[in-house]
């Protein structure tokens, strides 16, 4: 399992006090967490890592995040060593190692703008049903809803309660258990393939974009080790 993150900010302070948003994503199913937090100090962002991911989904094996000061801070440092998860960061002028993160970031404060009332002060209260249109959607790398992946079903929705619950309930624990096994190796085999399509499709709309430039006869060509950034594929545990 791996995951990037970001904190957003600073917004109109709101009713709650809240003026950033800090962002958490799983790579593999798309799965998002958003948190309002009242400051980006490194200890606020190590305590809704630890208290609201950690504890919920278990310690992830990697996390990739901005160069921000609070990601880069001892405390945050600390915190990932003592769990064991190893810790890497974006390059300078290399945003495509965090263009995941980026992308979803532009969505959700497209979706706050639209929504927040004249004062702009309850724009945290917006973000967690947006969470649930979000996670209910088919996302494009993956073909299926961050929620499916993660958990091998789709979420329930209001709209629901107008066509009733599916006929395919379990007959026993068992054949439950069966099932849902069945379902997430399904699921992950699904998620993983798509990634991978999707992955091969944006290096070879990259290598186009950098063979078009050509070169003429004579020309200067690099002769030592260059680095290259391609951007980032699907990345699990």
């Amino acid at each position: 399992m791996g995951e990037n993150r970001i904190v957003a900010g600073p917004f109109p302070e709101s009713e709650s006090g809240n003026k950033y948003f800090m962002i958490v994503m799983d790579y593999f199913t798309k799965w998002p967490e958003v948190f309002a937090i009242p400051n980006q100090e490194a200890s606020t962002v190590a305590d809704k890592l630890v208290h609201e991911v950690f504890c919920r989904f278990g310690v992830p094996l990697e996390i990739h995040s901005d160069q921000g000061r609070n990601f880069e801070s001892q405390i945050f440092q600390e915190t990932c060593r003592v769990m064991g998860t190893h810790k890497t960061r974006t390059t300078s002028f290399h945003p495509q190692s965090d263009g995941m993160v980026e992308r979803f970031n532009q969505i959700l404060e497209g979706y706050l703008a639209k929504v927040v009332d004249n004062r702009q002060r309850d724009w945290d209260k917006h973000i967690q049903p947006f969470l649930l249109s979000y996670r209910s959607a088919v996302h494009e790398s993956t073909a299926a809803t961050p929620a499916f992946a993660n958990f091998g079903r789709e979420l329930r929705l209001p709209a629901d309660l107008i066509t009733g619950i599916p006929p395919d309930a379990p007959r026993s624990i068992t054949d439950y258990a069966n099932d849902l096994r069945n379902k997430m190796n399904d699921v992950y085999e699904h998620v993983r393939q798509s990634g991978q399509q999707m992955s091969e499709k944006m290096k070879t709309r990259y290598d186009r974009k950098m063979n078009n430039k050509g070169f003429d006869e004579g020309s200067l060509v690099c002769n030592h080790t260059c680095e290259i950034d391609v951007p980032i594929g699907v990345r699990s545990g």
